[in-house]
């Protein structure tokens, strides 16, 4: 059985093959049982297309392409990793390497079972659909990263329904969660399952995203699950509103400032809770360059790497900050993300009134905004 597959170092005229630029191919298993399916993504340069394939259609598209249209192609089986490779003279070289024992096995928890708050054993639809678990309920090994970090984002999620014991949450009034910057919305979907299916709590779920094939994935998703409280549409963070405000607000990975617009919409519409973790905080670095305040930190930010991760750092801080001035109580967190990336901070927020302090508060994320010499715009 393939796991998965990956096609890379596409040919010059890739275009004329497959009728887009692809850059790269990344196909995994979505469903096992009587009939394997996968879930291929192709990559432009700058946006994802997504497709459905059976086993037998997965097998024709790898020998059609498969050191033809892309020079390296990867394979992953139960027990092997095939490595099919083109040189320049297109002279085609198949590698095989064999992998440990059960290897590609869903991971034993041993003696030790970790209690999550998804357990495996149980098919849970969502999860099978997305290619995390197969039908009969086990995790894929290749997927059980994800598997883990998705019950550890709600680990977060059930921290914070205590502070909506007073809000008389029913199913007239459901308990409204807004996700910017959604993506393909394995964490969204583990939400709604969560609370839904779980917690037996009445929510509405809404997702937004600017990429529309994404959109689309996703509301296919909502009708295969039948998930009537769950939808999701195409649009930007900065001009999206809506008639009725939200007791939570989520933004994972929204790309520089669209957190900020995230944070500020939030906190406009008086959202209870935020979690957000940050991605590509640009806009610090380049107000550094811009205004030379880097010459306070000189010999520490001589360094792009260095000054890249500290702008990263200062960036969030700032945003802490301006949460704890609008009334906040503000948590910096651990969180690793779905991509495994060291952008792992999830900042948490839960309103609180302390009217007493938030002048102070306010009077000092202003002062350190200023100091920095980094613009206040977003944060007004």
């Amino acid at each position: 059985m393939i796991l998965s597959v990956t096609f890379s170092k596409p040919v010059n005229n890739i275009k004329e093959i497959l009728g887009k630029e692809y850059q790269k191919i990344k196909i995994k298993i979505e469903s096992s049982g009587n009939e394997e399916r996968y879930f291929a993504e192709f990559f432009t340069e700058k946006q994802v297309f997504h497709k459905h394939l059976s086993s037998s259609e997965l097998l024709d598209f790898i020998n059609t392409h498969a050191g033809k249209t892309f020079k390296s192609c990867v394979q992953k089986t139960l027990s092997e990793e095939i490595t099919i490779l083109a040189n320049k003279k297109g002279k085609i070289t198949t590698l095989k390497k064999q992998l440990k024992e059960n290897s590609g096995l869903p991971k034993s928890t041993g003696t030790k079972k970790k209690n999550y708050l998804l357990q495996e054993g149980s098919p849970i639809p969502f999860l099978v659909l997305l290619g995390i678990m197969t039908n009969d309920g086990k995790i894929i090994s290749s997927k059980y990263d994800k598997f883990k970090q998705i019950n550890r984002f709600l680990e977060f999620i059930n921290d914070i329904l205590p502070e909506f014991d007073n809000e008389n949450i029913s199913t007239e009034n459901p308990l409204r969660i807004v996700d910017f910057g959604c993506g393909k919305s394995y964490l969204t979907f583990a939400i709604q399952y969560f609370l839904t299916e779980i917690k037996k709590i009445p929510c509405q779920i809404f997702g937004l995203d600017l990429k529309e094939d994404v959109i689309n994935y996703c509301n296919q998703l909502c009708k295969k699950l039948n998930c009537d409280n769950l939808s999701f549409q195409t649009g930007d963070i900065e001009t999206y509103s809506s008639k009725q405000n939200a007791h939570i607000i989520i933004t994972l990975h929204a790309c520089d400032t669209a957190t900020d617009f995230a944070l500020k919409y939030a906190v406009q519409k008086q959202a209870k809770v935020i979690l957000s973790v940050p991605c590509c905080q640009h806009q610090v670095n380049s107000s550094l360059n811009k205004n030379n305040a880097d010459s306070l930190f000189e010999p520490l930010l001589k360094w792009g790497i260095i000054k890249e991760k500290f702008a990263s750092l200062v960036t969030d801080s700032l945003r802490g900050q301006w949460l704890e001035a609008q009334g906040y109580n503000v948590q910096m967190l651990e969180f690793i993300d779905m991509e495994h990336t060291p952008k792992n901070i999830l900042i948490r927020a839960v309103k609180k009134d302390d009217s007493k302090n938030l002048s102070e508060k306010k009077d000092a994320a202003t002062q350190l905004i200023q100091s920095l010499k980094i613009t206040q715009e977003l944060w007004k």
